[in-house]
């Protein structure tokens, strides 16, 4: 019997806004480092459907924590410069109906397909509707002095996430991640979450996960 691997997850860039000549050396070492991965595991000899998706909104997800965190750990903001890069979110219930989808689908296998929500916004607008839908009257200052380094560690003093970490995930940030390519609406068809709605899913899932 020929079987066929679970999809994997990575992360994708749109060479639509990083300009058309756009390779795997211009992303950040956190994003080659799973364009690497899904390599390694196409030359496995099983065939690797992979999904490319930017943030992920759901409960417990680092991008996603460090977006909640900040919002609701600080009503005046200064930010850095990343804050404004568009990215397009997902919820994480439709990347696990992709997930889910393409093992389906036979024509899935051994190809790559990009992953979004309904909406392409800038970091600095994911946190400015956060804050609305949480009823926050945040104040956010973007300002062009702050360092990746001084970002890091700025993150990892207002949020739970580490300093090594930290670091990577803004080094990324300077990547815009939009869908580039949404063939794989054609083979799994089906209406995505709009921003606001994954993000009242995430919400309500950490509520629920307060109380058990």
């Amino acid at each position: 019997m020929r079987m066929r691997s679970r999809a994997a997850v990575s992360t994708f860039e749109s060479p639509a806004t990083t300009g058309a000549a756009t390779s795997v050396d211009q992303l950040s070492a956190h994003l080659r480092s799973r364009r690497q991965v899904e390599k390694l595991l196409g030359h496995g000899g099983v065939p690797v459907t992979a999904l490319r998706a930017g943030i992920i909104i759901g409960h417990g997800g680092i991008s996603w924590e460090i977006t909640r965190q900040l919002v609701e750990h600080l009503p005046v903001m200064v930010t850095p410069r990343w804050v404004h890069t568009r990215t397009q979110p997902i919820a994480v219930a439709d990347v696990v109906r992709y997930l889910v989808g393409v093992l389906a689908v036979p024509q899935t296998a051994g190809r790559s397909f990009d992953v979004g929500g309904t909406d392409v916004l800038a970091y600095l607008d994911m946190m400015r509707r956060l804050a609305t839908l949480e009823g926050r009257n945040t104040i956010i200052v973007p300002v062009p002095l702050l360092s990746p380094m001084l970002s890091a560690r700025w993150l990892s003093l207002v949020t739970d996430v580490n300093t090594h970490t930290a670091r990577s995930l803004i080094d990324s940030m300077t990547n815009e991640v939009v869908v580039s390519d949404d063939s794989i609406r054609s083979l799994i068809p089906f209406d995505p979450a709009d921003y606001d709605t994954a993000v009242l899913h995430a919400l309500a899932e950490r509520a629920r996960a307060k109380r058990s």
